[in-house]
């Protein structure tokens, strides 16, 4: 079964516990969608999402379908479920083996988190303003380990020289710092930008670090591919504005 449209973690998570980002390519979606598109609030072939769904159930074979969220780009974190219910939440975690947590990305940042004995595991929806909320902060609370215990990877995101942001975006970063440290480390993360006063150009890597080693989490892998400027192989929000959604999958194997 190839498995060439599948982007696999380089991490050193336990062997127990599986991940995954889809690419773009080899699905069922076509125009804009085109073609393995897992979003389906996107405008997209309601047909065409079920079937790249099932695609993705049977090639990576899932223990059980994957708790889709409704995603608002908030802090909210909740605990997986494998009975096809889609909850409002931006991150969803397990302790429980088969259950299947996932998030849907087009720039924003997906954040995969696991413990080094392999036994809890969490998928973040990190856009700006979730990570600026608390919503990495939350979900390393929900996992209930110490923070040390923990890995991080980030997965495909808008990359340092696509981020053009505001001063707003500055600001909210700022505001949630926990310490002059971590204000610090987030005020390395913003270049002004040359053409046009008052913008900058903002790492969403890096702010995602300083965040995960804020709370001690020191283990962090991933945080280099751009989603804006890699058009083949990943869905852009802001590149394309009508677009598809890659998924960011985390689960403990049976």
């Amino acid at each position: 079964m190839a498995l060439d449209h599948y982007l696999f973690p380089d991490w050193p998570a336990p062997a127990n516990v599986r991940a995954a980002v889809t690419l773009r390519g080899g699905g069922h979606s076509e125009g804009p969608y085109a073609s393995f598109n897992l979003g389906n609030h996107v405008g997209d072939s309601e047909a065409a999402v079920l079937a790249n769904r099932q695609q993705l159930q049977e090639e990576l074979q899932l223990p059980a379908p994957p708790q889709w969220l409704e995603q608002i780009h908030s802090d909210k974190v909740v605990e997986a479920r494998s009975d096809g219910t889609i909850r409002t939440a931006d991150a969803s975690h397990t302790t429980s083996v088969g259950v299947v947590c996932a998030v849907l990305t087009a720039d924003c940042l997906p954040v995969l988190l696991c413990d080094r004995a392999g036994t809890r595991v969490a998928a973040v929806h990190a856009g700006w303003r979730g990570l600026a909320g608390g919503v990495v902060r939350n979900a390393v609370s929900a996992l209930n380990c110490k923070p040390g215990h923990l890995m991080a990877w980030l997965g495909p995101a808008i990359g340092p020289e696509a981020f053009e942001t505001g001063v707003d975006v500055l600001e909210a970063f700022f505001e949630s710092a926990q310490n002059p440290e971590h204000a610090e480390k987030m005020a390395q993360c913003f270049r002004p930008h040359m053409q046009k006063p008052l913008h900058f150009l903002a790492d969403i890597y890096g702010l995602a670090r300083a965040e995960l080693e804020s709370l001690g989490v020191s283990e962090i892998s991933g945080g280099d591919r751009c989603t804006v400027t890699d058009a083949e192989n990943f869905f852009s929000y802001r590149r394309d504005k009508v677009t598809g959604r890659m998924a960011s999958l985390i689960w403990l194997q049976p």
